[in-house]
Protein backbone atom coordinates (compact mmCIF):
# COMPACT_ATOMS: atom_id res chain seq x y z
CA UNK A 1 0.00 0.00 0.00
CA UNK A 2 1.07 3.29 -0.96
CA UNK A 3 2.41 5.98 1.36
CA UNK A 4 -0.18 8.05 -0.27
CA UNK A 5 -3.03 5.76 0.05
CA UNK A 6 -2.53 4.83 3.62
CA UNK A 7 -2.88 8.65 4.64
CA UNK A 8 -5.68 8.79 2.82
CA UNK A 9 -7.37 5.91 4.55
CA UNK A 10 -6.18 7.81 7.68
CA UNK A 11 -7.47 10.99 7.03
CA UNK A 12 -11.24 9.95 5.74
CA UNK A 13 -11.29 6.98 8.86
CA UNK A 14 -10.85 10.62 10.74
CA UNK A 15 -13.20 12.77 9.40
CA UNK A 16 -15.46 9.91 9.93
CA UNK A 17 -14.74 9.43 13.53
CA UNK A 18 -15.51 13.05 14.33
CA UNK A 19 -18.30 12.96 12.02
CA UNK A 20 -19.34 10.15 14.38
CA UNK A 21 -18.34 11.63 17.42
CA UNK A 22 -20.29 15.10 16.94
CA UNK A 23 -23.43 12.74 16.87
CA UNK A 24 -23.28 10.86 19.64
CA UNK A 25 -22.37 13.99 21.69
CA UNK A 26 -26.08 15.68 19.59
CA UNK A 27 -27.35 12.25 20.59
CA UNK A 28 -25.94 12.51 24.28
CA UNK A 29 -27.56 16.50 24.59
CA UNK A 30 -30.69 15.27 23.19
CA UNK A 31 -31.13 12.42 25.55
CA UNK A 32 -30.00 14.28 28.58
CA UNK A 33 -32.60 17.36 27.53
CA UNK A 34 -35.61 14.49 27.12
CA UNK A 35 -34.65 12.93 30.48
CA UNK A 36 -34.64 16.08 32.74
CA UNK A 37 -37.75 15.94 35.09
CA UNK A 38 -39.24 19.35 35.50
CA UNK A 39 -38.76 20.77 39.07
CA UNK A 40 -41.90 22.87 40.63
CA UNK A 41 -45.75 22.07 39.99
CA UNK A 42 -46.84 21.79 36.47
CA UNK A 43 -47.38 25.10 34.55
CA UNK A 44 -49.79 25.84 31.68
CA UNK A 45 -49.25 29.38 30.00
CA UNK A 46 -51.41 31.08 27.94
CA UNK A 47 -51.06 34.29 25.91
CA UNK A 48 -52.18 37.73 27.71
CA UNK A 49 -53.16 39.51 24.01
CA UNK A 50 -55.31 36.43 22.56
CA UNK A 51 -56.93 37.35 19.36
CA UNK A 52 -60.18 36.10 18.32
CA UNK A 53 -60.86 32.58 16.16
CA UNK A 54 -61.58 32.79 12.70
CA UNK A 55 -65.51 33.05 12.72
CA UNK A 56 -65.87 29.90 10.45
CA UNK A 57 -69.41 27.98 9.92
CA UNK A 58 -68.54 24.37 10.49
CA UNK A 59 -70.28 21.68 8.19
CA UNK A 60 -69.52 18.38 9.44
CA UNK A 61 -69.70 15.03 8.58
CA UNK A 62 -72.92 14.51 9.66
CA UNK A 63 -74.38 17.94 8.28
CA UNK A 64 -74.70 19.61 11.43
CA UNK A 65 -73.99 23.24 11.01
CA UNK A 66 -72.18 25.37 14.01
CA UNK A 67 -70.67 28.30 14.29
CA UNK A 68 -68.11 29.42 16.50
CA UNK A 69 -70.17 31.80 18.37
CA UNK A 70 -71.87 28.82 18.95
CA UNK A 71 -70.04 27.17 21.11
CA UNK A 72 -68.53 30.46 23.67
CA UNK A 73 -68.61 29.63 27.18
CA UNK A 74 -67.00 26.01 26.65
CA UNK A 75 -63.38 25.81 26.21
CA UNK A 76 -62.53 25.57 22.36
CA UNK A 77 -59.81 22.56 21.06
CA UNK A 78 -59.48 22.72 17.18
CA UNK A 79 -57.75 19.82 16.19
CA UNK A 80 -55.55 19.88 12.47
CA UNK A 81 -54.83 15.84 11.87
CA UNK A 82 -55.00 13.67 8.80
CA UNK A 83 -55.90 9.65 8.94
CA UNK A 84 -52.22 9.22 6.88
CA UNK A 85 -50.57 10.86 10.02
CA UNK A 86 -49.18 8.52 12.49
CA UNK A 87 -49.11 10.76 15.83
CA UNK A 88 -52.48 12.44 14.98
CA UNK A 89 -53.98 8.98 15.07
CA UNK A 90 -51.70 8.24 17.99
CA UNK A 91 -53.30 11.20 20.05
CA UNK A 92 -57.42 10.36 18.63
CA UNK A 93 -58.07 8.25 22.08
CA UNK A 94 -57.04 10.71 24.29
CA UNK A 95 -59.13 13.37 22.60
CA UNK A 96 -62.15 11.07 22.96
CA UNK A 97 -61.19 10.42 26.53
CA UNK A 98 -60.82 14.34 27.02
CA UNK A 99 -64.47 15.16 25.02
CA UNK A 100 -66.26 12.86 27.48
CA UNK A 101 -65.03 13.78 30.47
CA UNK A 102 -65.20 17.56 30.26
CA UNK A 103 -68.67 17.09 27.26
CA UNK A 104 -70.15 20.28 29.52
CA UNK A 105 -67.29 22.47 29.21
CA UNK A 106 -65.22 21.31 26.10
CA UNK A 107 -65.85 21.16 22.79
CA UNK A 108 -63.05 19.32 20.51
CA UNK A 109 -63.18 20.10 16.80
CA UNK A 110 -61.29 17.89 14.26
CA UNK A 111 -60.26 19.57 11.04
CA UNK A 112 -58.94 16.75 8.81
CA UNK A 113 -56.39 17.31 6.07
CA UNK A 114 -57.46 14.14 4.30
CA UNK A 115 -58.02 14.28 0.02
CA UNK A 116 -60.89 11.14 1.17
CA UNK A 117 -63.77 11.58 2.53
CA UNK A 118 -65.01 7.90 2.32
CA UNK A 119 -61.30 7.76 4.56
CA UNK A 120 -62.22 9.91 7.21
CA UNK A 121 -65.77 8.78 7.53
CA UNK A 122 -64.72 5.12 7.83
CA UNK A 123 -62.11 5.97 10.26
CA UNK A 124 -64.42 7.88 12.63
CA UNK A 125 -66.73 5.47 12.47
CA UNK A 126 -63.75 2.72 13.56
CA UNK A 127 -62.77 4.80 16.66
CA UNK A 128 -66.04 5.83 17.36
CA UNK A 129 -65.23 9.91 17.28
CA UNK A 130 -67.30 11.96 19.91
CA UNK A 131 -66.78 15.48 18.71
CA UNK A 132 -67.58 17.02 15.51
CA UNK A 133 -65.08 16.54 12.32
CA UNK A 134 -64.57 18.75 9.71
CA UNK A 135 -62.75 18.19 5.80
CA UNK A 136 -60.37 21.17 5.36
CA UNK A 137 -60.38 23.78 3.40
CA UNK A 138 -57.43 25.92 2.00
CA UNK A 139 -59.39 28.66 3.03
CA UNK A 140 -60.06 27.55 6.45
CA UNK A 141 -56.07 26.40 7.00
CA UNK A 142 -55.46 29.96 6.03
CA UNK A 143 -57.31 31.71 8.41
CA UNK A 144 -55.55 29.84 11.27
CA UNK A 145 -52.21 31.11 9.71
CA UNK A 146 -51.58 28.08 8.03
CA UNK A 147 -50.67 24.51 9.03
CA UNK A 148 -47.65 22.72 8.22
CA UNK A 149 -47.17 20.24 11.41
CA UNK A 150 -50.10 17.54 12.38
CA UNK A 151 -51.38 17.31 14.36
CA UNK A 152 -51.80 21.21 15.42
CA UNK A 153 -54.27 22.14 18.01
CA UNK A 154 -55.35 25.70 18.71
CA UNK A 155 -56.75 26.48 22.25
CA UNK A 156 -59.70 28.56 22.24
CA UNK A 157 -60.48 29.79 26.09
CA UNK A 158 -64.35 30.63 26.73
CA UNK A 159 -64.60 33.65 24.93
CA UNK A 160 -63.63 32.67 21.53
CA UNK A 161 -60.03 33.40 21.23
CA UNK A 162 -56.45 31.56 21.02
CA UNK A 163 -54.72 31.31 24.09
CA UNK A 164 -52.37 28.81 23.09
CA UNK A 165 -50.99 26.48 19.97
CA UNK A 166 -49.58 22.86 20.15
CA UNK A 167 -47.31 21.75 17.24
CA UNK A 168 -47.87 18.01 17.27
CA UNK A 169 -48.57 15.38 19.54
CA UNK A 170 -50.31 16.31 22.58
CA UNK A 171 -49.52 15.89 26.11
CA UNK A 172 -53.34 14.66 27.21
CA UNK A 173 -52.50 15.05 30.95
CA UNK A 174 -50.96 18.50 30.12
CA UNK A 175 -53.73 19.79 27.86
CA UNK A 176 -56.50 18.40 30.46
CA UNK A 177 -54.75 21.21 32.92
CA UNK A 178 -55.48 23.72 30.17
CA UNK A 179 -58.69 22.80 30.01
CA UNK A 180 -59.10 22.75 33.68
CA UNK A 181 -57.97 26.31 34.30
CA UNK A 182 -59.59 28.07 31.36
CA UNK A 183 -63.13 26.53 32.36
CA UNK A 184 -62.51 27.75 35.76
CA UNK A 185 -62.13 24.22 37.85
CA UNK A 186 -59.63 23.39 40.06
CA UNK A 187 -56.04 22.48 38.65
CA UNK A 188 -52.94 21.52 39.99
CA UNK A 189 -50.82 23.99 37.92
CA UNK A 190 -49.46 27.41 37.87
CA UNK A 191 -50.89 29.82 35.37
CA UNK A 192 -48.72 31.50 33.43
CA UNK A 193 -49.00 33.97 30.95
CA UNK A 194 -46.89 35.96 28.18
CA UNK A 195 -47.22 37.81 25.00
CA UNK A 196 -48.09 36.35 21.87
CA UNK A 197 -45.63 38.06 19.46
CA UNK A 198 -46.52 35.42 16.15
CA UNK A 199 -46.16 32.37 18.31
CA UNK A 200 -49.68 31.17 18.89
CA UNK A 201 -51.25 33.00 16.61
CA UNK A 202 -51.04 36.06 13.81
CA UNK A 203 -52.79 36.62 10.77
CA UNK A 204 -49.52 38.17 9.59
CA UNK A 205 -47.21 35.83 10.30
CA UNK A 206 -45.49 35.42 7.06
CA UNK A 207 -43.34 31.83 7.97
CA UNK A 208 -46.79 29.98 9.76
CA UNK A 209 -46.55 27.37 6.96
CA UNK A 210 -42.90 27.05 7.26
CA UNK A 211 -40.87 24.22 9.59
CA UNK A 212 -37.60 24.76 11.09
CA UNK A 213 -34.96 25.33 8.56
CA UNK A 214 -36.72 23.47 6.00
CA UNK A 215 -36.45 25.38 2.91
CA UNK A 216 -40.47 25.61 0.58
CA UNK A 217 -38.98 28.53 -1.19
CA UNK A 218 -39.56 28.35 -4.97
CA UNK A 219 -42.33 25.62 -4.70
CA UNK A 220 -45.66 25.62 -5.97
CA UNK A 221 -48.65 25.26 -3.67
CA UNK A 222 -48.81 21.47 -4.59
CA UNK A 223 -45.25 20.76 -4.30
CA UNK A 224 -45.54 22.58 -0.79
CA UNK A 225 -48.55 20.00 0.10
CA UNK A 226 -46.60 17.19 -1.22
CA UNK A 227 -43.45 17.76 1.07
CA UNK A 228 -45.55 18.53 4.16
CA UNK A 229 -47.90 15.58 3.59
CA UNK A 230 -44.32 13.03 3.37
CA UNK A 231 -42.68 15.57 6.19
CA UNK A 232 -45.57 14.62 8.66
CA UNK A 233 -46.09 11.00 7.63
CA UNK A 234 -42.46 10.10 7.45
CA UNK A 235 -40.46 8.86 10.31
CA UNK A 236 -37.02 10.44 11.17
CA UNK A 237 -34.87 7.55 11.79
CA UNK A 238 -32.41 9.41 14.91
CA UNK A 239 -33.82 7.76 17.16
CA UNK A 240 -36.66 10.42 18.26
CA UNK A 241 -40.00 7.97 17.33
CA UNK A 242 -41.45 10.96 15.73
CA UNK A 243 -42.29 11.68 12.11
CA UNK A 244 -39.88 14.39 10.37
CA UNK A 245 -41.79 17.20 11.07
CA UNK A 246 -42.15 16.43 14.59
CA UNK A 247 -38.73 15.73 15.39
CA UNK A 248 -37.79 19.47 13.43
CA UNK A 249 -39.88 21.25 16.01
CA UNK A 250 -38.69 18.73 18.50
CA UNK A 251 -35.36 19.55 18.17
CA UNK A 252 -34.09 22.45 15.73
CA UNK A 253 -30.63 21.04 16.31
CA UNK A 254 -31.19 17.48 14.53
CA UNK A 255 -29.06 17.18 11.84
CA UNK A 256 -30.79 13.84 10.92
CA UNK A 257 -34.12 15.28 10.31
CA UNK A 258 -32.57 18.35 8.94
CA UNK A 259 -31.32 16.03 5.97
CA UNK A 260 -33.72 14.20 5.57
CA UNK A 261 -36.27 17.14 5.23
CA UNK A 262 -33.72 18.75 2.35
CA UNK A 263 -34.09 15.55 0.46
CA UNK A 264 -37.47 15.43 0.58
CA UNK A 265 -37.70 18.53 -0.39
CA UNK A 266 -35.52 18.02 -3.56
CA UNK A 267 -37.23 15.19 -4.76
CA UNK A 268 -40.51 16.80 -5.00
CA UNK A 269 -38.68 19.85 -6.84
CA UNK A 270 -37.47 17.30 -9.03
CA UNK A 271 -40.15 15.57 -9.59
CA UNK A 272 -38.88 12.56 -8.21
CA UNK A 273 -41.21 9.69 -6.54
CA UNK A 274 -40.77 7.93 -3.36
CA UNK A 275 -42.55 5.75 -1.48
CA UNK A 276 -42.53 5.99 1.61
CA UNK A 277 -42.97 2.90 4.01
CA UNK A 278 -46.21 2.94 6.66
CA UNK A 279 -45.02 4.45 9.52
CA UNK A 280 -45.56 3.27 12.82
CA UNK A 281 -47.41 5.17 15.70
CA UNK A 282 -45.08 6.44 18.52
CA UNK A 283 -45.13 4.64 22.07
CA UNK A 284 -46.29 7.97 23.93
CA UNK A 285 -46.89 11.29 24.40
CA UNK A 286 -44.80 14.21 24.05
CA UNK A 287 -44.33 17.12 26.50
CA UNK A 288 -45.93 20.41 25.30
Amino acid sequence: MSRNLRMGLLLAGGILLMAGSAFLVWRAGRTARTAQAPSGPPVVRFASNPEPAPRLVIHDLGGKVTTMDDLKGKVVLVNFWATWCPPCRAEIPALIKLQEEHRERLQIIGISEDDDLDAVQDYVKKMGINYPVVMATPEMIAAFGGVAALPTTFVLDTEGRIVQRHLGLLNAEHTDREIRALAGMPVDARVEYFEDQGQVFSKNLSKATELPDVDLTGLTGEQKKQVLRRLNSEDCVCGCKFTLAQCRIDDTTCPVSKAIAATVVKEVREGITSKPEPAAAPAGNSSN
